[in-house]
């Protein structure tokens, strides 16, 4: 099989990360050194003015953190453009390279020596009455949580087969694989490989009811349905939440698309880059100035 070399490449720093910018001169240097079409656009994750022109290109590299690459990916999923990770942020469960040999990869994938991962995603609906009214891709995880008031909630979990189990908790994360190291993983869930299609149902401090992770097949269908007298919202990797009332329900299923991301190392990279990480929180480590 002939492999797929890239030969139209955008670059999307992080503009609130200085770092970022940098990167991205020394990645689109590289690029022009092997004549290699590219564009390079700055994009204000957290407060954006203008969105980035995906269409066009077959490959995104994205530069920054977990986040900044999270974000990336759903412009680049519905679409089917790989994406491939720089860091320039402080975690890196997801971003695939560092500057430590920076050139010397960018030109592996400009010789085609890499893999892509396909990686599963959801699709979650906002039901009201049992109309649709919005739709999200989710990349990490679908989320149930108790608003402004510190009170449990009750979340009702119906499966495809009919009812599963009510979770008296502070919230409910449903997670793909790769959120199983995000939310999921500081609520005390398990890990799941990236290659793993499978959804991932954890309470959030559970009281009174099951506190475990309860792991389903790709063929599932969630609904969740919030009860409580205070406010519940919904939100989606991480998003601005929307209130939930009693009129509303949540579906969650496999989604049709996948998060296609480029890929060098060996396919046990995730168990080793894993330990690492959790060895060495990069979050807690003190600066000079600190």
């Amino acid at each position: 099989m002939t492999p797929f070399i890239p030969k139209n490449i955008l670059l999307m720093p992080n503009a609130a990360v200085p770092k970022a910018s940098l990167l991205a001169e020394r990645i689109s240097a590289c690029l022009k050194t092997h004549a290699v079409d590219h564009n390079v656009f700055c994009y204000d994750y957290e407060h954006p003015t203008q969105l980035p022109q995906i269409h066009g290109h077959d490959l995104v590299i994205v530069i920054g953190g977990d986040g900044t690459l999270l974000r990336a990916g759903h412009f680049c999923a519905p679409l089917g453009i790989p994406l491939l990770g720089v860091q320039a942020g402080r975690l890196s469960f997801l971003v695939e390279l560092n500057e430590i040999e920076l050139e010397n990869n960018l030109r592996r994938l400009l010789n085609g020596d890499f893999r892509l991962e396909s990686r599963m995603m959801l699709q979650a609906e906002f039901l009201e009455n049992g109309d649709i009214k919005q739709r999200w891709d989710v990349i990490n995880e679908a989320l149930v949580s108790r608003g402004r008031d510190a009170r449990p909630i009750e979340v009702r979990v119906d499966l495809n087969e009919g009812y599963m189990m009510s979770y008296i908790a502070d919230g409910l994360i449903v997670a793909t694989a790769t959120g199983s190291t995000a939310y999921a993983l500081a609520a005390g869930g398990p890990i799941l490989p990236p290659e793993l299609r499978n959804m991932l149902i954890l309470p959030i401090a559970s009281h009174l009811s099951l506190d475990r992770a309860v792991v389903l097949a790709e063929g599932a269908v969630v609904n969740l349905r919030a009860i409580s007298d205070f406010e519940v919202v919904f939100s989606v990797d991480g998003t601005t939440p929307i209130s939930i009332g009693p009129e509303n329900s949540i579906r969650i299923t496999a989604n049709k698309k996948s998060l296609v991301m480029v890929r060098f190392g060996e396919p046990n990279y995730f168990y080793r880059d894993l330990a690492g990480l959790l060895q060495r929180n990069p979050i807690l480590e003190m600066k000079s100035d600190d």
